[in-house]
């Protein structure tokens, strides 16, 4: 009889033990995306870009050299939390506007809900942009535990107003007395959660930065960093990713200090090319923000820390936005599904193995007129695309700009995005590209004409793909979500 205790008390301890070494293998996870952040504009791609904090993480882990989103800010950040390309939930038709009353899928189950599954803390700092017309769609009610940001696409950094209504949230809390620089204040709530997070639970940390998204805005000491640059709005653009840089290292020196560091595994995305009317910069790479050409589609990015059997290289497969869900789970120990689009890479990003992906869609957006809809997808080193790449058809140098700059800002709905579709930018021909990507990365040749039989079978992958279309949800806007409804507040709970 008291074998069998001694038996029992034993096998309860080895079992106590495996719980917590399963807890201790579990490393934290910081996802940081930089928006509209373009190719040329971190310092491991750029030496005249400031960026000691991200260059040191990026030379110090993994380097993603052909790491794709979406070309556009709502189908990426879908793609991160659902595994699932937007084509295939309705998402695909250009962003979700501030009245426009829909979200990303009830339906789909987001990476923080399945990463609580696997023990984490799950906490959401910035910019959301994935609906909120009704409070289901919003971050803690999709596997946040804490929530610290605002629901649209961009804000004043100070004021954090949008469109004549405040929008910035603590929880379903409205903040109404920060008019501290976004990224300054994104930084110190991220300090302050990690410094109060228990130690004995892995956290996950969504942190998708403001930063630098328009408006151009930008504390002038950080400006000052640049004074070589002459164009006024590429020195404050510089000047705001350099005040993101900054963050970033506030972010990793409180790893440190609280004794996280070295059990933390980060992720380091722009969620789509930067923006050339706002001074983003893609150089070489073709194209920006908008458009399904490299400078759109293929984002900055690195992963750094715990569980890399690698590092210190640049790595060459590829990895879409859909695989990050997938590859995070694993990362956190769980089994990925097996019905979504992404890929779990974990494997191979850690140890620098070849990519399982040889293939991926670009973007569908299946609403075509003159001036907009498009279908690419790449397979092995080709890529085809079909329809109206997008409004930047060339190659930007960083004080080039775009020819649009006297266009009124004053709405984003139409002055950011609908008129691009008159840009001037816009006069190019349409119908089939093809390019090789391994001979050709800045897609200067265009092969359909030479040929046509690969075009063909491309073509016949793509429609394979295009069966699982799900028709865009784009509904108008509707005045209920006006904030003058919210006491001047955007708040959801109108649809």
């Amino acid at each position: 009889m008291e074998m069998t205790r001694i038996l029992s008390c034993l096998c309860i301890c080895l079992f106590l033990i495996g719980v917590g070494s399963v807890k201790e293998s579990q490393p934290n996870i910081v996802f940081i995306v930089a928006d509209d952040l373009g190719w040329n504009d971190v310092g491991f791609h750029n030496p005249d870009m400031l960026t000691p904090n991200i260059d040191k993480l990026a030379s110090g882990g993994v380097i993603l050299n052909q790491s794709y989103v979406e070309p556009l800010c709502t189908p990426s950040r879908h793609a991160f939390m659902t595994g699932i390309y937007p084509y295939k939930s309705g998402m695909q038709h250009m962003v979700i506007y501030p009245e426009q009353p829909y979200c990303s899928p009830l339906n789909l189950t987001f990476l923080p809900q399945k990463l609580k599954k696997l023990g984490y803390d799950t906490h959401m700092i910035g910019k959301w942009h994935l609906g909120m017309c009704k409070w289901e769609c919003t971050p803690t009610y999709r596997g946040f535990d804490t929530f610290y940001g605002y629901y649209q696409a961009q804000e004043d950094y100070y004021n954090k107003t949008v469109l004549g209504g405040l929008d910035f949230r603590d929880g379903k809390e409205v903040v109404r007395d920060d008019k501290t620089y976004s990224p300054i204040t994104y930084a110190k709530r991220a300090d302050w959660l990690i410094s109060q997070h228990n130690k004995s639970r892995p956290m996950f940390l969504y942190l998708p930065f403001q930063s630098v998204h328009e408006p151009i805005q930008v504390p002038k000491k950080y400006e000052d960093l640049y004074p070589n640059i002459k164009t006024d709005g590429r020195r404050k653009y510089s000047g705001m990713v350099s005040a993101l840089d900054e963050a970033i290292g506030n972010v990793t020196d409180s790893l440190k200090r609280n004794g996280m560091f070295d059990n933390t595994f980060i992720i380091f995305t722009a969620d789509n090319g930067g923006w050339p009317t706002y001074y983003g910069n893609n150089y070489p790479l073709r194209g920006g923000k908008t458009t399904v050409y490299e400078g759109g589609t293929r984002a900055s990015a690195f992963i750094y820390g715990a569980g890399l059997t690698k590092a210190g290289y640049t790595y060459n497969g590829l990895i879409h936005a859909v695989d990050w869900n997938p590859t995070l789970v694993a990362v956190a120990g769980g089994q990925p599904d097996e019905d979504i689009d992404g890929i779990n890479l974990w494997e191979e990003i850690r140890s620098g193995s070849a990519s399982k992906r040889t293939e991926f869609v670009y973007h569908i957006d299946e609403i075509f007129t003159p001036f907009e809809g498009h279908e690419a997808i790449r397979v092995g080193d080709y890529k085809l695309i079909q329809g109206y790449p997008g409004p930047y058809p060339g190659w930007y140098k960083p004080d080039e700009v775009t020819g649009d700059q006297g266009v009124e800002k004053t709405d984003y709905r139409h002055a950011s995005y609908l008129r691009f579709y008159r840009s001037a930018n816009a006069s190019i021909e349409l119908g089939a590209e093809l390019f090789n990507l391994k001979d050709d990365p800045y897609e200067h040749n265009n092969l359909a004409r030479d040929q046509p039989e690969l075009v063909k079978k491309m073509e016949g992958i793509l429609q394979e793909y295009k069966k699982h279309l799900v028709p865009a949800m784009h509904p108008p806007e509707d005045k209920k979500g006006n904030p003058k409804n919210f006491g001047g507040v955007w708040t959801p709970g109108w649809c």
